[in-house]
């Protein structure tokens, strides 16, 4: 089984147990916030952070046209998006069942300017320079090709547009370096490599006009502007 692959149906599995998952991505439900707290060393004050600092780089009453990659299950970026009026939001995901949940949440939440794409990011499904946003809430620590994808992200963004997120970065956190390498990584949820704090504003730093990092634990927030 290739990389690609095991990411697959890592994340077809999560999409059949998308509540626990969203319960752990929102802080919500004890099973959800003891995996926060044991494993990401996340507490409630450090979880509010990481979330603020997940979606900084999307600007008050955004109205462009904005790509997030991956979505998941959207539980943190579809309530996001009912305030951005005007906006043209695409979201694109691996896993279809990932994607199934995140549709069914955008009903829920009556989203219309919103369209779900299957898909891989080393291979985008659009024009050069369509987006004036790109979004990515821990997602490249997944993808098992992060050369191509920070790539497409590129060709797809226009000039003076932004990307932002968050992502896993090692050396932060022993217990959480552990967990990801142990479980994370082995059962195809994570993949290898992955960037430090260092090198990743180093690595943004070489292909983007201005660019702030920050972290909160084992996690960092990026705005980029290309």
């Amino acid at each position: 089984m290739n990389a690609l692959s095991k990411v697959f149906d890592a994340y077809q599995q999560v999409g059949d147990l998308a509540k626990f998952y969203d319960d752990m991505m929102t802080n919500s439900g004890v099973l959800g916030r003891l995996a926060l707290k044991f494993f990401w060393g996340l507490d409630s004050t450090a979880y509010e952070k990481f979330l603020t600092q997940a979606f900084a780089g999307i600007p008050k009453n955004f109205s462009g046209r904005l790509l997030e990659v991956p979505v998941g299950t959207g539980v943190l970026s579809l309530p996001i998006y009912r305030k951005l009026d005007g906006a043209e939001i695409f979201c694109v995901d691996l896993s279809d069942k990932m994607l199934d949940a995140a549709k069914i949440r955008a009903t829920q939440l009556n989203l219309r300017d919103v369209t779900f794409i299957q898909g891989d990011v080393t291979s985008l499904p659009f024009a050069d320079e369509t987006f004036d946003l790109i979004l990515s809430v821990n997602g490249f620590h997944v993808f098992p090709d992060k050369i191509s994808a920070h790539a497409e992200v590129w060709r797809v963004l226009k000039r003076g547009g932004i990307f932002c997120g968050s992502v896993y970065v090692a050396g932060q956190n022993r217990c959480t370096d552990l967990f990801v390498e142990k479980f994370c990584q082995r059962h195809g949820f994570f993949s290898p490599p992955y960037e430090t704090l260092a090198s990743l504003k180093k690595f943004l730093s070489e292909r983007y006009a201005r660019v702030e990092v920050t972290n909160v634990k084992s996690f960092a927030g990026f705005v980029c502007v290309k």
